[in-house]
């Protein structure tokens, strides 16, 4: 959660490959695989062939579920949303808004009911987004990719990390499924002040940020403020410790290709976290303690650190001020290439039985073109291509900590993905036993077992499947 990705997402949400090596400048240009005009949806059930034109739809309600619940991403979209109507007042966006939590508990059975949205957000990954190609329930992107041209806005690098294979097998490649408006990571943000009061500078190495959780606790300040009754944040603290220690295994592992999570690093990263529980660097109860409540605690100065998403940046601000900053996690040595997990938002999907593709299809472009990027970054919010607003924020801001701190990680091609992409149950596989690890009830071993069962479990399947399913044609 991913992200939520808003809260990954949390989680949420991605297959991310080499994400945005060289990324934001190195656009395709040529046709992408998966653009090539195959299955994208028309009037009447046909491919889209032109570039659509809501002005002649009639009067329309176009319904859209998403989580951008929090401050700076509900206020980005609402301003686009009415920008939208206004330029289409024949279009009426009626927007249904929930948590994370609460809209991957209902997404799948609104979009399989009888009168389904037209617009989703689908947290990417086998458990939401390939179970809803699976079964059916989203529409092909592709035509409009190339009408749009999403195919040359975006590095085919983030748009792989919404394609699903033909036969609904693998995530991050085949036909594409959504597109995403955010850029989003896993950042340290810090309160000056707490720093600054207990003698503690803003850490430029791993090893110094681990030295100051000490020095915080001895001056009486909670170290890391963090609360994971909603399970997800936990993905984040535990995913950012893994990769410091093995990043690049982990993304493989992720995407499939790796050593699994019995590995060193899962029960060393988990050891550590065990760690800070025992000693008080993480708040005593963490797991009965909610996201939202943490972070209001972080922001009214009951903690020097908190491990988090770019999401949650624009809420934070509001609170603290000039008090707030941010920054990757650091990496082991001054200046060296940082890692983080990250990627992009939810992805916004159009439902196979939508009643107004093209409209949708309009909608999606609106909300993640150039003048949406501007808007995000208004509302101190990532975008997932920076546009001419991000390049004017002052550096020396958060919102400029934050932007130079996407480019540092798509430079370096520092981003993980988040961990519960790799099985659809990883979820609540690795939900559970991170809250037994801070709990004390389950060691880093048990823990690394458990991720391994599920996802040795998942890869039989998937040779299975591979074996007997036909490779199909390469799209040209």
């Amino acid at each position: 959660m991913g992200r939520p990705r808003t809260g990954s997402r949390g989680i949420r949400r991605r297959a991310v490959p080499a994400l945005l090596a060289a990324g934001l400048a190195l656009l395709a240009t040529a046709c992408v695989p998966g653009t090539d005009g195959s299955m994208a949806y028309g009037p009447g059930g046909g491919p889209a062939t032109a570039v659509p034109d809501p002005a002649k739809a009639g009067k329309v309600t176009l319904t859209v579920w998403d989580q951008e619940i929090r401050g700076g991403t509900n206020g980005e979209l609402e301003q686009l949303n009415k920008e939208f109507h206004r330029k289409y007042p024949n279009v009426t966006i009626k927007r249904v808004a929930r948590s994370f939590n609460d809209l991957k508990t209902t997404l799948k059975l609104a979009v399989s009911g009888n009168n389904p949205p037209d617009v989703i957000q689908a947290n990417q990954g086998y458990p939401d987004m390939v179970s809803f190609v699976r079964a059916g329930l989203l529409a092909p992107l592709d035509d409009y990719a190339g009408i749009y041209a999403w195919n040359t806005r975006y590095p085919n690098t983030l748009l792989n990390l919404n394609r699903v294979s033909a036969d609904g097998t693998d995530f991050g490649t085949g036909r594409l499924y959504g597109i995403s408006q955010t850029g989003e990571y896993i950042g340290l943000y810090y309160n000056k002040d707490v720093l600054a009061k207990a003698g503690v500078q803003p850490p430029r190495t791993w090893g110094e940020f681990t030295e100051s959780l000490a020095r915080l606790k001895d001056r009486g300040a909670q170290p890391i403020q963090f609360g994971n009754l909603d399970k997800y944040p936990a993905i984040h603290t535990f995913g950012v410790l893994q990769d410091q220690l093995a990043g690049a295994e982990a993304r493989d592992t992720v995407l499939g290709r790796g050593s699994g999570f019995d590995t060193a690093a899962t029960k060393d990263a988990a050891a550590t976290l065990a760690d800070w529980t025992k000693r008080g660097y993480l708040p005593k109860g963490a797991n009965g303690l909610g996201y939202d409540d943490a972070a209001k605690k972080f922001s009214s100065g009951d903690g020097g650190y908190l491990l988090t998403g770019t999401w949650q940046l624009a809420d934070l601000k509001k609170a603290m001020g000039d008090k707030l900053g941010m920054m990757t996690p650091p990496p082991a040595s001054a200046g060296a290439a940082p890692v983080t997990t990250g990627g992009q938002g939810l992805a916004w999907s159009i439902t196979s039985r939508s009643k107004h593709p093209e409209v949708a299809a309009a909608y999606l472009d609106f909300i993640t073109d150039e003048h949406a990027a501007d808007v995000m970054t208004a509302h101190g919010v990532l975008p997932a291509v920076p546009g001419a607003a991000a390049e004017r924020v002052k550096p020396d801001t958060v919102d400029g900590q934050m932007i130079a701190g996407w480019k540092r990680l798509s430079a370096a091609d520092g981003l993980v993905p988040y961990l519960d992409y790799s099985t659809p149950t990883f979820f609540d596989t690795i939900t559970a036993g991170l809250q037994g690890v801070i709990s004390g009830k389950t060691s880093p071993e048990a823990f690394a077992a458990t991720l391994q069962k599920d996802y040795g479990a998942f890869m039989k399947k998937q040779r299975e499947r591979h074996a007997a399913t036909p490779a199909p044609a390469e799209p040209r």
